[in-house]
């Protein structure tokens, strides 16, 4: 699933495509607001993106996007 974070003071989103679970991403978030930590998550490719828990802007959790089925006839 895709998600983007927004950082205070940074003028770029944060995206990244994750195979945590909505509510896991959530439960990671609201952790990291309510007690100032880091909110740590990991990308598809196995990469990690920490962000200060004080500095969330927002965080916008999608759905994961399937791929085209095949062409449309125009």
């Amino acid at each position: 699933m895709e998600i983007r974070i927004g950082v205070q003071h940074v003028g770029r989103e944060v995206v990244l495509e994750s195979e945590q679970t909505a509510e896991e991403v959530r439960a990671l978030v609201d952790a990291a607001i309510a007690d100032g930590s880091v909110l740590s998550l990991a990308d598809a490719k196995g990469r990690q993106v920490v962000v200060p828990g004080d500095r969330i802007g927002f965080v916008e959790i999608g759905a994961r996007k399937s791929g085209p089925l095949g062409f449309a006839a125009v």
